[in-house]
């Protein structure tokens, strides 16, 4: 399921400029070179999470809370490529983890730190379409 280059896939969220590589896990490791996918969630079928930086160097998701309904974000992996559409932009608690639950609908979920407010996250959800 890994290209030659270590990552799982790509993403790419044309509205807001992003087109990254995704590794797996959401360490430093992972995140120093792109975006990151939750192990413990799917990478094709169902709830599909990727977290990423929002400062710094690899700040992929520094814009993702600006996104609208209707924006899409495309995932490559090597099982083919899906085209989703956001449906909701929200700021959650850091402890509101059930945003990475399985679902039965392929959607995908983006989420990263809101700056100077550790326990917030900004969180991006979208419909296969």
């Amino acid at each position: 399921m890994y290209y030659a280059g270590g990552y799982i896939g790509s993403l790419k969220i044309p509205s807001i400029g992003v087109d990254v590589k995704i590794y797996q896990g959401t360490d430093d490791a992972a995140l120093r070179y792109g975006v990151g996918h939750f192990e413990n969630t799917s990478i094709w079928n169902g709830n599909v999470a990727i977290a990423g930086h929002n400062r710094g160097v690899n700040n992929h998701f520094g814009k993702i809370h600006t996104l609208s309904g209707g924006d899409t974000i495309t995932l490559t992996t090597k099982l083919g490529t899906r085209t989703y559409e956001v449906y909701s932009v929200q700021k959650i608690l850091s402890t509101q983890v059930s945003v990475l639950d399985a679902s039965h609908d392929n959607i995908i979920t983006l989420v990263t730190c809101v700056m100077d407010q550790p326990e917030y996250r900004w969180c991006v959800q979208a419909k296969m379409v």
